[in-house]
């Protein structure tokens, strides 16, 4: 690696390097202790000073120097890992650089041409790879480094390094953590005991920040059931935040591709950096605290004053600029926030320069002055860009363009979508349901109505003082009005404002109406449940009493399966999308379905409802926090996560009144999941004496349904009609009530300092465990299924597990467009969880053969795929590679022949040693989700169910293949199977002998087949020859295949049909038992055969290897 010219002084360096060759300008030296001779106690400390210093010698044992005859300074210009390297280095000197020199009269411009060459080289090595990092310079010599101590194939990118110790035991490692896209390693060297970790990031269970007595903080990890503690980091937090950000990324691109969204900053794992993913970590947190579409990026922050009309001061903050938002949040968080979209914006001005402030005009007659802005000048003018504003002085004309085109853009929007609505077969409902059903009479004046009017009035005055819509100002009262109870009224209008879903819909007029249109008449598997879900939707409800409602409803959930077929559709998104109709439009009803799948429960509506037991994880560890006295009496909280899921899934809508659930929402739709949390606590933290007092789980359920059954919402005004009847009807009289607005404003007294960003951290740490659980309960199933069929015990089973499952992995690491990414579903049953292509069964298979297959690994590779893929997709599941080794290895010499045996016939063997390469690649290409019958039931294609029923039964009747049943060997397949036989006692000490053995069976079984055939020429009449399909010809052209891979099936079947006519053999074949019979006559070949492999010792050396051999394939 060519190295930044830097003057080094060699005073005592020759204490530390030999001298290797030298010439009248260049020096090249090794470092003692490493190469010939080791180097003894100078070797060991030489190495410690290696490790523990932060200098390119400590890996590079090699370096080239520059110099000048009449100077004693040197120039360090170039370093190597291994002698060929930096011999390479040293020949391009000698042919590139050495006859330049000697036209240079002074020392001073031969020195400065060298060091100009020398810059100009890395340069241009940099103009990709280093282009994003910091100091190049010192990133090129930890990548170095890298390479070097760990070995990992090329493409792997490191993202990042730092200094810090590791815990081994009780002593601290001093050394250097390297980050990269798919690897946490480690590496320390101190006199003489090297300490290497590799750690990926898809095996990691838990990463999180730690203190102890020793350790102050600390980042703990948690890998293969072993504990590793990385301390004295000078940036913890950042390396933390880097950490979370890479087995975050590892997570969902590997493991929950349901999930998982590209990031243009991540899209290629490639070309990511450590400054895309703090980016990233920005975005992802600007984007949940200001519930703004997943398409917003933070472009730029700003800090800056405000002016809070309603408190008449400025308070300090912070503006963040995205693509399409102007946000400002004071400093704390909670004093006030307000949210701008650019479309609101009519203009800009610049009142005071000596102030540095600007002024954001939006709709609606408001301004919005933003002071003390270092740079004010640029912010306006990219806020003007955005928006399409001049920047001319005449204000006035400017916003009046601006209006207009607002004007426009709402004019066509309303235009879109009432085309759409006109047009469609299945016209959108634009009315609430309550209003439709439960209509407010103005002239009630009953005490609830008359409360429902005064809150009415306390939100109007709160309109007045901080803004109504889009640009309103969230403040402490905001959420104080929240807990108290949002009127009916208002409802569906600030559901839409706080959870975001406003601004989708106002950015995609007509979308909705065109997914109806689109939607509608499709059959789908998400259909097919939404069709039985539709009349279990609150049933009690009168609006689900009827077709109106239940027309709304299949409309809004069949739109978004067909929006997110990722997801389609899941149990619990009835319950809630019938409580947003009741409140909101049908439109907007959708929008926050949106808002909350996507944005707000992440990863909670689908197969494996990961979001959900992530926050009952999240919940858990709450309660340990805040409620010690339930956890001594209950130490196993699993308890609570199955009872707490409906919470989570629901909002509390399945187990709360419609009447009280629908308070909980309204806190949802503000504060988020956090509400929710909140809200689990206090129903524990009120019923704590009584759940402390149960006995069994049993009794606590019922305990906690008696408590939800007697919740109440004193001020709701609707009527019992509407109400639902509480389960436990019968017992609310021995029980009192407990109102709704009490509890919630509890929740929010006692464990309202929950924070939402620690909220999201343990989000974070606890996905990596949930995930990683059910990998693990995946992989016991299996291991259950194929103990059944197989020899191997639980731990081998475990082992090759491992290895099957990270062979996959290992292809996916290095590519997003890896069609080994496609081969995982974790919706398809666990067997057909994983899978491998032949790329991947290959490299596994040669890992773990027990014989050496010489030269043809590939052939024979290519044909046990073949065999052992029986619904020939081109993939291979766990079950049937296991199968297949404990034949290899555990089966008897029958079995063993057997299997080699059918190697040599259709479907494995076709005719010739190997395909073109054109033929596998079509062959083992894997079905696509449409064409599958097993396609994925989320998809918008109808399941084939029958094929799994006809797959099972042609299971259960599958009956014990014996040897009979083998169909006989021809000539062509008789000689390769020869071949083969050969090609496994290859390197065998008894290789002579086997082969010897193997010539005379050969030899045996031709003269029995000559000798057979022409008794049977002597006992039936003459026939007309039958015109032979192989030939001498075709033998000597599959001779020619075996040696050569590159021949094809085409030259030899060209070679028989020109030989065919001069030929009047029948051609011969054998029987499975005539080969069965002459090879137990070959003590030699039985006893090879029957040999015990140990496979404990060959996976313990394929782990050590598979990472290698993805290097080199």
């Amino acid at each position: 690696m060519w190295l930044k010219p830097e003057e080094i002084l060699l005073k005592n360096a020759f204490k530390l390097w030999v001298t290797e060759k030298d010439n009248e300008y260049f020096v090249l030296q090794r470092r003692r202790g490493y190469g010939e001779g080791g180097g003894g106690l100078t070797g060991l400390l030489v190495g410690t000073l290696d490790t523990v210093l932060d200098s390119t010698s400590k890996v590079a044992p090699y370096r080239i120097l520059h110099h000048t005859p009449d100077s004693q300074v040197y120039w360090s210009i170039a370093c190597g890992v291994t002698k060929e390297e930096i011999f390479q280095h040293w020949d391009w000197l000698q042919q590139n650089i050495m006859r330049t020199l000697s036209v240079f009269d002074s020392s001073e411009d031969i020195t400065s041409f060298v060091q100009g060459k020398i810059r100009g080289l890395i340069a241009e090595e940099g103009k990709t790879s280093l282009v994003l990092e910091d100091d190049p310079e010192k990133f090129r010599e930890a990548l170095l480094r890298f390479e070097k101590w760990f070995e990992l194939p090329p493409e792997e990118k490191l993202v990042t390094y730092y200094s810090c110790s590791y815990w081994k035991g009780k002593v601290p490692c001093q050394g250097w953590l390297y980050l990269s896209t798919n690897f946490l390693c480690f590496y320390s060297y101190l006199l003489g005991a090297e300490v290497k970790l590799v750690i990926s990031w898809d095996e990691m269970w838990r990463l999180e920040k730690t203190s102890n007595v020793i350790l102050t903080e600390s980042i703990h990890v948690l890998a293969h059931g072993e504990d590793h503690y990385f301390s004295m980091l000078l940036h913890l937090n950042e390396t933390f935040v880097i950490m979370e950000q890479l087995a975050d990324y590892s997570i969902k691109r590997l493991f929950d591709k349901e999930a998982f969204q590209r990031v243009p900053a991540l899209s290629d794992p490639l070309q990511i950096t450590k400054r895309g993913l703090e980016a990233h970590a920005k975005s992802e947190q600007f984007r949940t605290f200001f519930r703004l579409p997943k398409e917003e990026n933070l472009l730029e922050v700003h800090e800056s004053f405000l002016w809070v009309p309603f408190s008449h001061f400025n308070t300090l903050g912070k503006i963040c600029l995205s693509e399409n938002y102007l946000c400002f949040a004071s400093q704390d968080g909670s004093q006030c926030h307000i949210i701008i979209p650019m479309r609101e914006v009519v203009n800009v001005e610049k009142p005071d320069s000596s102030s540095r402030a600007l002024t954001v005009c939006v709709r609606g007659k408001r301004a919005l002055r933003f002071s003390e802005v270092r740079d004010y000048q640029r912010l306006a003018n990219t806020i003007r860009s955005r928006c399409g504003i001049s920047a001319s002085p005449q204000h006035s004309a400017s916003s009046e363009v601006s209006r207009s085109k607002c004007r426009f853009t709402l004019y066509s929007s309303l235009l879109f979508s009432l085309w759409f609505t006109k047009d469609s077969s299945k016209a959108v409902s634009t009315e609430a349901l309550m209003t439709v059903f439960h209509p407010q009479d103005v002239e009630n004046l009953d005490p609830k109505m008359l409360k429902e009017k005064m809150k009415e009035q306390s939100w109007n005055i709160h309109f007045s003082e901080y803004g109504r819509g889009t640009s309103m100002f969230f403040t402490r009262k905001t959420r104080d009005l929240i807990v108290r109870g949002v009127p009916e009224a208002l409802r569906g209008e600030l559901w839409m404002l706080f959870s975001g879903a406003v601004n989708d819909m106002a950015t995609h007029p007509g979308y909705y109406t065109e997914l109806v249109e689109q939607s509608l008449g499709t059959s789908t598997l998400a259909t097919d449940e939404i069709e039985r879900d539709l009349h279990r939707s609150l049933p009690e409800h009168p609006a689900f009493q009827s077709d109106t409602g239940i027309s709304a409803l299949r409309r809004v959930l069949t739109a978004y399966a067909y929006r997110n077929p990722k997801i389609g559709y899941c149990q619990a998104m009835n319950i809630l999308t019938s409580v947003l109709l009741l409140y909101a439009k049908e439109e907007e009803a959708f929008w926050l379905l949106v808002a909350v799948c996507e944005r707000m429960l992440p990863d909670y509506f689908n197969r494996r409802i990961i979001g959900a037991l992530v926050d009952q994880a999240v919940f858990e560890d709450l309660i340990r926090e805040n409620l010690p006295q339930l956890v001594e009496h209950m130490t196993d909280l699993s308890f609570f996560s199955s009872v707490s899921l409906s919470w989570f899934l629901t909002l509390f809508i399945s187990v709360l009144p419609i009447e009280s659930a629908v308070n909980v929402v309204d806190c949802f739709f503000y504060d988020g999941i956090k509400a929710i949390l909140q809200l689990g606590l206090a129903v524990l933290d009120y019923n704590m004496d009584a759940l402390i007092s149960c006995h069994d789980d049993a009794e606590a359920v019922t305990i906690l349904n008696k408590f939800f059954d007697s919740v109440t919402n004193k001020d709701s005004p609707l009527p019992p009609t509407v109400q639902q009847a509480s389960v436990g009807n019968n017992d609310k009289a021995s029980h009192i009530n407990v109102d709704i607005s009490e509890l919630i404003r509890e929740a929010y007294e006692k464990y309202g300092n929950i924070r939402s960003e620690e909220v999201g951290s343990s989000r974070k740490r606890n996905k990596l465990y949930v995930i990683q659980t059910l990998e693990d309960t995946t992989k016991q199933n299996v291991i259950r299924v194929v103990s059944q069929d197989v020899r191997f015990n639980a731990s081998q089973l475990d082992e090759l597990y491992n290895l099957f499952k990270r062979q996959h992995f290992l292809s996916c690491y290095w590519t997003m467009k890896s069609p080994a990414l496609l081969h995982h579903d974790p919706s398809l049953a666990y067997l057909e969880q994983y899978q491998l292509g032949f790329q991947q069964f290959s490299v596994l298979f040669s890992l773990l053969e027990p014989w050496a297959f010489c030269t043809t690994k590939s052939t024979l590779s290519l044909w046990v795929f073949r065999l052992i893929d029986e619904n020939q997709d081109g993939l291979v599941n766990f079950k049937e590679f296991c199968c297949a080794l404990d034949t290899l290895y555990s089966g008897s010499f029958t079995n063993k022949l057997k299997f080699l045996f059918k190697l040599h016939l259709p479907p494995a063997f076709t005719g010739s040693p190997l395909h073109l390469k054109e033929q596998r690649i079509q062959q083992f290409i894997p079905v696509t989700e449409d064409s599958s019958p097993f396609s994925r039931l989320t998809g918008r294609g109808k399941v084939d169910l029958q094929a799994y029923l006809k797959q099972w039964q042609n299971e259960i009747l599958k009956k014990e293949e014996t040897i009979k049943d083998l169909p006989r060997i021809n000539q062509t397949q008789f000689i390769q199977f020869s071949k083969t036989l050969y090609n496994i006692f290859h390197g065998d000490p008894e290789e002579e002998l086997l082969y010897r053995a193997v010539a005379h069976v050969t030899s045996l079984l031709l003269r029995m087949e000559e000798v057979g055939r022409r008794l049977q020429e002597a006992s039936s009449p003459p026939e007309s020859a039958k015109p032979a399909s192989t030939t001498a010809a075709e033998e000597s052209s599959t001779e020619e295949a075996s040696t050569t891979p590159e021949s094809s099936d085409t030259s030899s079947s060209h070679n028989s049909q020109d030989a065919g006519p001069d030929l009047s053999e029948t051609e011969w074949s054998f029987s499975f038992e005539q080969v069965l019979a002459s090879l137990l006559n070959e003590p030699a070949i039985v006893s090879f055969f029957e040999r015990p492999v140990d496979i404990q010792a060959k996976v313990g050396q394929a782990r050590v290897a598979q990472l290698k051999e993805s290097r080199t394939s």
